[in-house]
């Protein structure tokens, strides 16, 4: 995303946290800290292996994208749900990305 964000200034990226608890059992809980404290920086830290502090809140928000998600059929990361719809699995490098926003279905 950050390599999109540096070639594109017309497209946006809305983060939605999918715990993915059964492979990841403290998924859940590094979810809920992050979205508590509103934090890219935390998000950052828990990719760089980085231990987390504990959710400072009470949100449904975590369990409303995992609904989300089941609903459009999501059951892995990253997907990404493109504007008209589409939803990319997996990961992919930026330019393929791009092209992919880029085309129309």
């Amino acid at each position: 995303m950050k390599k999109i964000l540096e070639k594109r200034k017309d497209i946006s990226f809305y983060l939605k946290l999918f715990p993915l608890v059964k492979l990841h059992p403290k998924a859940y809980e590094k979810s809920m800290a992050i979205v508590c404290k509103k934090s890219l920086e935390l998000l950052e830290d828990n990719f760089a292996g980085k231990k987390l502090p504990p959710p400072e809140c009470e949100t449904k928000e975590i369990d409303e994208n995992l609904k989300l998600g089941g609903r459009l059929g999501i059951t892995g990361t990253p997907a990404i749900i493109l504007p008209d719809g589409r939803i990319a699995r997996g990961t992919m490098e930026a330019d393929a990305l791009i092209l992919l926003i880029d085309r129309k279905p």
